[in-house]
């Protein structure tokens, strides 16, 4: 039995760190899918399992502690930058501005909060309290990857590992952080008296109410001898307009046309287009005819089928210019990236790898899928170079000393806000430089919850030692408190803002509040109360700004204040 105990007990030999590791992740997780009242703490968990252990002595030299806490983090928030690049720039639109502008202040008045706690219940003299009050910032808006930045930048004002462990702040304040998220975001409904119901009309209203351009519908005559023996996809390609040929007659035969089928004079086509391009269609080809076309049936059977973009032409083409209403005859209704929904807006620009929801007949939307690429097949293949390229990048500019007067060290993004810039704009913009930066949405979410379960696990194993004297002998009941009101007090102030001044709908609200939190659950139980898109349109807006600023003003904060 000796080999067993050693096992458990010898922190230097390889099979005891990937045990321990093994099973604080395991149990994290397992424990972490526990629902009460229909919520759960999810991989958080891990952390409080790490807690655990580190406070029974089960643990790892500190030295490979820090080694996969910082790699876990850079993974994590590498993968979160590649999720959100591509949306990151689009949501600042329309409402989208304010709505980032109303979740930058919530951002703002969170840290605004945490300071006036810290101020009224904690002696200001100790030099440790400030930075567990960050810790207590990031597990009240329950964010992880802030936890993560401001850890790594305690570094640098706490040298030689005398770092306090913010994570005993955060591990107290995050359970009451999702409930008070939730809490507040019910509260908001109640003070602004809003009826559900009349939300929803309001929701059906506008989608009936939201333009789109007609489609114009012409039999024309071919009589251009320059279409005599081209393509379809010659033609088009030589209007710069979109168009589709629906059925073509020759020699009284009709058929439906695809890209390579050759125009002949004296055919007659059947040509739906936006009706801006009406006229210059016509005068192209030729003049309009009065024809009776045979359809057949099937081809006003309306079908709805999820299209997947691999087609690299589609890389930055506007949904607005593609004219799928006016030109293919069907409606995108959905757009998803990275799992994210994405409002399916006129500016949207498509990436490899977007799913689109789209509706219409069926012969129409097949030609859409063959436009958009639709092979699954393309996208299996994973971009390991581009992630690793990315990280690397991220690393170098995180890295970059920034000297601002005040501040007792030099600014550095460190490795996690480094990484998550170049991931936004390899995300945005790799496609320019031939980055071919797409990953199915199961390898993104598997390489950021492998990373999220390896940061928070060593965060807890190293906590665990110190976390009883911090938590139960010493402020963890204050942590508790100022944690609650840190997250409800910020919430309650920008809902009832955003209702009462910008009149927004209430489901727009739930999703902005827990996009500017990152919380997921809270958005689940926004999903659950709206049968619409309205929440998750309100999410995917403000989340990536909102990532952003919760990484970059953690690191300011500990390395502006803390310092000092």
């Amino acid at each position: 039995m000796d080999w067993l105990i050693n096992l458990f007990t010898s922190t230097d030999s390889v099979a005891h760190i990937a045990l321990l590791y093994a099973v604080v992740i395991s149990v994290g997780v397992l424990l972490g899918k526990i629902k009460v009242g229909g919520i759960s703490l999810g991989v958080t968990f891990v952390l409080f399992a790490g807690i655990l252990a580190g406070h029974f002595h089960f643990t790892a030299p500190v030295n490979i502690l820090n080694f996969i806490q910082d790699f876990g983090l850079i993974l994590f928030v590498f993968c979160i930058g590649l999720q959100v690049g591509p949306g990151f720039f689009e949501s600042f639109r329309k409402d989208g501005i304010i709505l980032n502008v109303l979740s930058t202040v919530l951002v703002l008045l969170n840290i605004g909060v945490m300071f006036a706690c810290y101020y009224l219940f904690f002696d200001t003299s100790n030099p440790r309290n400030l930075p567990m009050m960050v810790g207590t910032l990031y597990g009240a808006v329950t964010n992880t990857p802030g936890l993560g930045a401001a850890n790594e930048a305690l570094g640098s004002v706490f040298p030689n590992g005398t770092a306090p462990q913010i994570a005993s702040g955060y591990a107290c304040a995050y359970p009451l952080g999702v409930l008070g998220i939730i809490g507040a975001t019910i509260a908001v409904r109640y003070i602004c008296r809003v009826n559900l119901n009349k939300e929803e009309e309001e929701l059906d209203r506008a989608e009936e109410q939201n333009p789109h351009a007609k489609p114009y519908q012409m039999h024309l005559k071919v009589s251009n001898k320059y279409m005599s023996g081209r393509k379809l996809s010659e033609i088009s390609e030589f209007l710069k307009r979109d168009i589709v040929c629906t059925r073509l007659m020759h020699d009284g035969h009709v058929t439906i046309p695809h890209r390579d089928t050759i125009f002949n004079l004296g055919d007659e086509v059947l040509i739906v287009c936006a009706e801006a391009d009406a006229e210059a269609i016509q005068a192209f080809i030729g003049p309009q005819v009065d024809t009776e076309w045979h359809e057949e049936p099937s081809s006003q059977v309306l079908v709805s089928k999820r299209i997947i973009v691999t087609n690299p032409s589609m890389n930055g083409r506007t949904l607005g210019k593609m004219h799928f209403s006016s030109v293919y005859g069907v409606n995108v209704t959905r757009i998803t990236r990275q799992g994210i929904d994405l409002f399916a807006s006129r500016d949207h620009h498509f990436h490899v790898g977007d799913r689109i929801m789209v509706v219409g007949p069926e012969d129409s939307v097949n030609r859409v899928a063959d436009l958009m690429g639709n092979s699954v097949k393309s996208l299996n293949a994973p971009n390991i170079a581009t992630i690793f390229i990315g990280i690397l990048l991220g690393i170098i500019f995180g890295s970059i000393p920034i000297a601002i007067p005040g501040m007792p060290v030099p600014l550095k993004l460190g490795i996690a806000g480094g990484p998550l810039i170049i991931a936004i704009l390899i995300g945005r913009y790799g496609h320019r430089i031939h980055l071919v930066t797409y990953t199915t949405t199961s390898a993104n979410l598997m390489l950021r919850e492998v990373g999220l379960v390896l940061f928070l696990a060593s965060v807890g194993i190293k906590a665990g030692a110190d976390f009883w004297e911090t938590v139960v002998q010493g402020d963890g009941i204050k942590y508790v408190g100022t944690g609650f009101l840190i997250t409800v007090i910020p919430i309650l102030i920008i809902g009832i803002i955003a209702r009462m001044k910008y009149k927004f709908n209430y489901f727009t609200i739930m999703g902005m509040l827990a996009g500017t939190c990152t919380d997921p659950p809270a958005l689940a139980y926004a999903n659950q109360t709206c049968s619409k898109e309205a929440p998750a349109v309100g999410y995917s807006t403000v989340y990536p700004l909102s990532m952003f600023l919760r990484i970059f003003t953690a690191q300011i904060i500990v390395l502006f204040f803390c310092g000092a």
